[in-house]
């Protein structure tokens, strides 16, 4: 696969998918930290997108305590979709800047629309692996991952109209795992999806776990989609994030992971999620959201 060049900036300024407002602001934190000035200083060519229109949450009553917000993020999710997927057909590399985990449904399903078998890589504090029958919150960033691999059909998919082609679980793998519903646990161990949670890279270390993330999300098919939940690191390095998690990746071991993935030359498309300005300290979060960007892109320290 040719190295990344083209790259189309897609904002998705959505927090309905959490308790904690903030991460509709992730888009701005990222652009303002300098990301247009980054990728031009790599000699990369991109075009900003602009922002998918998302209305305010306090316009909407949420739709109900088991599901909030679902009609709302179908909406966005299908906006997204038919943004990435012109994207891939104009030979471009989506960059989506989040914005909740939820948005993740239509970033990675137009990757199967347009290439028909793809990957994901889902490096996140959480698996997100929840349906309808097992959430507690009723928060729906805490589903994309079930949806995009067809394990809740009906619900944050069903946006798209006919028949959907999911991404097949046995090209899944999730990096960074440490916060894990009980009955969300327990579907996760039933699925072929691959996962690699703190505990293995505290022994194997991060090359290990993102090895063969990269062999799992690319056997037998065109690439895949990266998928990066800042809470993802730790909070002491990422304080501003939708839902922190103590005991997660160090700098080095994020930059690590998306060093190696850009090595793999089999990336399609990256979402970047979760940053939360009003939580970040001097906007450390935003920056190193930006920095993890460049490592993506094919930034390297020599």
């Amino acid at each position: 696969m040719e190295k990344i060049n083209k790259i189309d900036i897609i904002g998705v300024p959505m927090d309905y998918g959490g308790n904690r407002r903030g991460v509709d602001m992730g888009p701005s934190a990222i652009r303002y930290s300098g990301l247009k000035k980054k990728i031009t200083d790599m000699r990369l060519n991109y075009q900003d997108l602009g922002n998918i229109d998302v209305p305010l949450p306090e316009i909407h009553e949420g739709n109900s305590s088991k599901l909030r917000f679902l009609k709302e993020i179908c909406s966005v999710n299908k906006k997204l979709y038919e943004k990435v997927v012109s994207s891939h057909k104009a030979g471009n590399f989506p960059l989506v800047l989040g914005g909740d985990h939820s948005l993740a449904v239509g970033s990675s399903l137009a990757g199967m629309a347009h290439y028909k078998n793809i990957g994901v890589i889902w490096i996140d504090a959480h698996a997100d692996y929840n349906t309808s029958k097992t959430t507690v919150s009723g928060n729906l960033h805490g589903m994309p991952l079930a949806a995009l691999t067809g394990k809740e059909t009906d619900i944050l998919s069903s946006f798209l109209e006919g028949s959907t082609t999911f991404v097949n679980p046995k090209n899944v793998s999730i990096i960074a795992v440490r916060d894990l519903d009980e009955a969300e646990s327990k579907i996760l161990k039933e699925s072929d999806i691959s996962v690699f949670s703190m505990q293995y890279i505290d022994l194997y270390g991060m090359s290990s776990a993102v090895s063969k993330a990269i062999e799992i999300a690319s056997n037998g098919t065109v690439g895949f989609h990266a998928s990066f939940d800042l809470d993802a690191v730790s909070p002491k390095e990422a304080p501003g994030v939708g839902t922190p998690v103590k005991g997660g990746l160090t700098y080095r071991e994020a930059h690590l992971a998306m060093e190696m993935i850009a090595d793999s030359r089999k990336m399609l498309s990256l979402d970047i999620v979760e940053l939360n300005p009003i939580t970040d300290h001097s906007n450390i979060t935003g920056e190193l959201a930006l920095s993890l960007i460049e490592s993506a892109l094919g930034k390297n320290i020599f």
